[in-house]
């Protein structure tokens, strides 16, 4: 287990390095409720198993869906996980006096792509997660249920809330706002086809929409009456190495990420075409360009031979920590140039030194920085194991790559289990 700060040293010598990718967890949670939903059971093969995917087993669990969970020999951040389908029943509830708990940890996905799929069930649901869970967007989602009839109970359109299901509502018709995040739309679409909901998006164009194509096209690729489905490895976790392949380049050195999503299913996929095998563009924005990716791009930006521009950042602040203000403070602490204006940051070229960062409990941080450490000397970091969220090994795949990951309390390099969040 990571101790709560480590240091990384950055590679002593030219490597050529192949990094095994485990499987997206946007992917891996949108298929865990599609495999509920079956009519009998699904096999995903190459799941992630990290805090979030564990924390959507764990409550599909408790509403009565038996699940089998099986190691996969290629990477150990995977599994293959079978999910008794039920054919849109949902097996267990409780009562409005006694809803069934269900805590989802700090899991947006959880948090969102569950409550439609409560209104199908007859009986009252409290869902909750920790507190920032409870400080990020829900009333669109909210809005929506109760348009399409049911009740949801919670005293200001966040979580906690209890839902109270019961049963699909043929014909039904709901308008969602994307506005604060289309997981929203995707949340519905997962359950519209059991629950025969009319669904319309407001608040971007379709094609600002690429996670709820990717819920689109899973829908209409999933084996809905049984069968094996198959999970594309993650491509927000790919930025990282594609980035640090982009870092280390100069020296030599040459990092290959296997196996590359190339379906174009995930929109985090384009980093590699925008950014680790392009010339570096005057600006970025992350409505049109890069999804998560774009905070790698952010801090990679210091080495670039111009300044960057980085534009649309607004839902960055509201998700597992306010990721504008955490990437703007961290990045000065190491001698970055940083502009902050609205939702934009401007980065200017320049040497960067080392620095202790605090990791906002934000896998996403803790990751950049991270990979950040493979070029700057003296990077240390607090709290590390947050990225348990969607990628637990992740410091172990950075000392694949040559880097010795530190404990500054005793001076150890860690090795093995003491490299998993």
């Amino acid at each position: 287990m990571l101790p709560d700060l480590i240091e990384i040293v950055p590679p002593r010598r030219r490597r050529e390095t192949t990094v095994v990718l485990p499987g997206s967890k946007s992917i891996t949670n949108r298929a865990l409720i599609l495999a509920a939903l079956a009519t009998r059971s699904v096999m995903l093969r190459g799941a992630l198993w990290s805090e979030d995917t564990q924390a959507m087993v764990e409550c599909l669990e408790r509403l009565g869906f038996p699940s089998r969970v099986e190691p996969d020999p290629a990477e150990p951040a995977n599994r293959t996980i079978t999910i008794e389908g039920r054919g849109g029943t949902i097996p267990n509830a409780g009562t409005p006096g006694h809803p069934l708990e269900l805590f989802v940890e700090n899991a947006g996905t959880a948090a969102r792509f569950l409550p439609p799929m409560l209104c199908l069930g007859h009986g009252s649901y409290r869902v909750s997660g920790i507190a920032r869970m409870h400080e990020r967007p829900q009333a669109a989602l909210i809005g929506a249920l109760r348009q399409l009839g049911y009740r949801i109970d919670t005293p200001n359109d966040r979580l906690p809330a209890i839902v109270h299901g019961t049963g699909p509502r043929p014909g039904a018709a709901c308008t969602v706002s994307v506005a604060e995040s289309s997981q929203f739309a995707s949340a519905l679409l997962l359950s519209a086809r059991i629950g025969s909901w009319q669904v319309a998006i407001t608040g971007a164009n379709e094609d600002e929409l690429p996670y709820v194509d990717m819920t689109r096209r899973l829908i209409e690729e999933f084996p809905w009456g049984g069968g094996t489905y198959d999970i594309e490895a993650d491509a927000s976790g790919a930025s990282y190495f594609w980035g640090a392949d982009w870092l280390l380049r100069d020296d030599g050195s040459h990092v290959t990420v296997e196996p590359t999503p190339r379906s174009g299913m995930q929109a985090d996929q384009k980093f590699l075409e925008l950014v680790a095998q392009a010339s570096w563009r005057p600006s970025y924005s992350r409505r049109t360009d890069l999804a998560d990716s774009i905070m790698t791009a952010i801090v990679l930006a210091p080495f670039a031979s111009t300044a960057t521009q980085f534009t649309d950042l607004g839902r960055l602040r509201v998700q597992e920590c306010e990721r504008v203000k955490a990437l703007h403070t961290e990045l000065a602490k190491c001698g970055a140039r940083v502009e902050e204006s609205g939702d934009t940051l401007v980065i200017r070229p320049g040497a960067l030194h080392g620095a202790e960062i605090e990791t906002y409990n934000d896998h996403r941080v803790a990751m950049c920085f991270g990979m950040l450490g493979l070029r700057v000397p003296g990077m240390r970091l607090r709290r590390p194991a947050c990225v348990r969220k969607t990628f637990p090994n992740f410091f172990a795949k950075l000392g694949e790559l040559g880097a010795v990951i530190r404990d500054p309390a005793s001076g150890a390099a860690l090795s093995g289990d003491a490299l998993l969040a």
